[in-house]
């Protein structure tokens, strides 16, 4: 059974067994769900790291996850644990598209409720698709040929968060003048599944506007910044233990929430590669 959150974005999905492969034709109605709903939350799934990976991959390849060092034995699996006694900041406290610096950025990430406290931790959404659905033509027509410039190196640059750290963490955490490169893609992109427009930029890995100057591009970025993480365009999730949340990087933003200090958080997740994003042009 799927059933949608308020405003079709986001839904749950109950009535099925992660563990084994779904039959085709229960696959493509995933698929379809995941298409128009951008996050699928499916929730009582005990999941071993192994089916875990094998789940990921009935959906297609594995992303590549740059600079978070992956687990033992595991190449495509991150674990986001974070200890009770850590204070540094939680991982993943920014409005994001995971890696959108990335030539082709995943197209979805998965990620699996391990151990889950009781209180803080949840992941916001936000749906890029509605806020650009909200903005004027005439704001439209200005966006859609833009290309947005996207780097790691505000993350994992020599001078970025991670590296100016100074509190202990137990992930571990890579950074370097790997992440200093940039890439462009087009502002507004296509999905390729439902045709449906999306903003594709983020505050965390986008840096500019291709063609502007640094203040100008600026001034519009945080424009949607700001528009697309509106209440209205945000819903909120709540962890429990043993659910497993599916989200598509090409449509949303999300935010991981702290308000756990003290207590333990664990979660399993792996990437799904994609394509190079689609402008509007390039997919007319």
């Amino acid at each position: 059974m799927i059933t949608p959150q308020a405003g079709g974005f986001g839904a749950v999905v109950t009535g099925l067994d992660l563990s084994r492969p779904l039959p085709p034709a229960t696959l493509a109605q995933v698929r379809a769900a995941w298409a128009e709903h951008a996050v699928l939350s499916f929730p009582g799934q005990p999941l071993s790291l192994e089916q875990l990976e094998a789940l990921t991959l009935q959906f297609g390849p594995f992303g590549e996850d740059p600079f978070i060092r992956p687990m033992p034995g595991h190449p495509n699996v991150l674990e986001l644990r974070r200890e009770p006694d850590e204070t540094a900041k939680n991982f993943g406290a920014g409005w994001h598209s995971d890696w959108s610096f990335q030539a082709r950025p995943p197209a979805g990430t998965i990620l699996h409720g391990q151990e889950v406290p009781l209180v803080g931790g949840d992941t916001l959404f936000a749906d890029c698709r509605r806020a650009w659905d909200s903005l004027s033509p005439a704001m439209q027509a200005m966006l859609a040929p833009l290309r947005a410039v996207h780097s790691a190196r505000q993350a994992y640059g020599t001078q970025g968060v991670f590296a100016r750290e100074t509190e202990a963490r137990a992930m571990q955490i890579v950074t370097g003048e790997a992440a200093e490169a940039t890439q462009v893609h087009p502002l507004v992109v296509v999905h390729p599944v439902s045709g449906r427009r999306a903003l594709f930029v983020n505050p965390v890995y986008t840096v500019g506007i291709e063609g502007m100057t640094r203040e100008e591009g600026l001034a519009i970025l945080r424009f949607l910044f700001e528009r697309i993480v509106e209440a209205r365009f945000v819903f909120r999730h709540r962890w429990a233990a043993d659910t497993l949340l599916l989200w598509d990087n090409r449509s949303t933003l999300h935010f991981a929430e702290g308000g756990y200090d003290g207590h333990r958080r664990v979660m399993h997740r792996t990437t799904l590669a994609g394509d190079a994003p689609l402008g509007i042009g390039a997919a007319a």
